[in-house]
């Protein structure tokens, strides 16, 4: 509907738009055996879904199945956002923030469970919460292995600072147990404290001998971008110093290609091998009401080339994947 109210208002002359997954916030694909899995944030706040197909375009007809539902009271019957899926040592995890039924925007890092060995089937169980530094806001988690050794990244509110959050890493000892954690980076620069000062939604991808970590920043309206940091990948990972952040966002809002808001991605490969930046965006600037209650934040793909220096170009310039 939203993008037939586009095309009469005068966008017929607009690039043609690949379509993905409509209302699917914060995007995770994981690839595993040939099969591709995706998860994100449903509008409703409450779930945590999954689909499962052999392509990336499959994955946008595919099913949905819920994996795991909020209880109706208690610690975890808060808001359920930004799930991950993540395969670790022989089991699936998922990576979700939820909060209190009593503050539910006060979310916290949680852990889910399964030991089948397909996700969309057999049961979720419930571990609990990630023990961090400190007992306040986080969210955002995100596993990867680099070197043998497992880590987490993650965004949170440290105590006594007036931006929302930062970005977080700390090897991962257990599924929910941390090592010593270390802050990468703060929400200093001018395009990351438009509305609200954030770092957020930390994203890994190895390539051409370096880790990039990518991030989203800004209030989740038309301003929010994507920024930055890299590391050399024989670098010590737990030290702040090892990373080297842009001053520049990588990818902001462009409306020739009806690109608004974008953020908080994942990284997968298509079945060429190519490399493809999974991200949500909207296809208008204009909100009605908090960010929050739009639920027209839609799972997009864009290709990602390499420049001869061995860094990413996520194509601010360029339109989506196309099947």
């Amino acid at each position: 509907m939203v993008k037939t109210l586009l095309l009469l208002a005068g966008f017929l002359s607009m690039p043609a738009m690949a379509d993905f997954i409509a209302q699917r916030a914060d995007p995770w694909v994981i690839e595993k055996g040939g099969e591709y899995y995706f998860t994100a944030t449903v509008p409703s706040f409450n779930k945590v879904i999954l689909r499962k197909a052999t392509s990336l375009e499959g994955l946008a007809k595919a099913p949905e199945i819920t994996a795991w539902q909020r209880p109706k009271t208690g610690a975890f019957a808060g808001f359920v956002w930004a799930p991950e899926l993540h395969f670790i040592k022989g089991a699936w995890y998922i990576y979700v923030a939820v909060g209190r039924e009593d503050s539910p925007f006060q979310v916290r890092t949680t852990v889910l469970k399964n030991t089948h060995s397909d996700p969309t089937v057999g049961p979720w169980q419930l571990l609990g919460k990630v023990k961090t530094q400190w007992d306040t806001f986080n969210l955002d988690a995100s596993e990867f292995s680099h070197n043998g050794k497992q880590y987490l990244v993650w965004a949170q509110h440290p105590p006594g600072v007036k931006y929302n959050s930062a970005l977080y890493i700390a090897e991962l000892l257990t599924p929910t147990t941390l090592g010593p954690q270390s802050r990468l980076s703060e929400p200093t620069l001018p395009w990351e404290t438009v509305g609200y000062a954030v770092n957020e939604g930390p994203a890994i991808l190895q390539s051409h001998g370096k880790v990039f970590l990518t991030y989203s920043a800004s209030a989740t309206d038309a301003n929010y971008a994507m920024g930055m940091l890299w590391a050399d990948k024989n670098a010590d990972l737990l030290d702040p110093k090892s990373w080297h952040k842009l001053p520049k966002p990588v990818l902001t809002t462009n409306a020739k290609f009806q690109r608004f808001g974008p953020g908080h991605n994942s990284f997968t490969k298509d079945k060429a091998g190519r490399d493809v930046l999974v991200y949500h965006a909207r296809y208008y600037r204009d909100l009605k009401g908090s960010p929050l209650n739009d639920p027209n934040r839609d799972a997009r793909l864009k290709l990602i080339t390499w420049g001869k220096d061995g860094m990413p170009d996520f194509g601010q310039n360029r339109g989506d994947y196309s099947f």
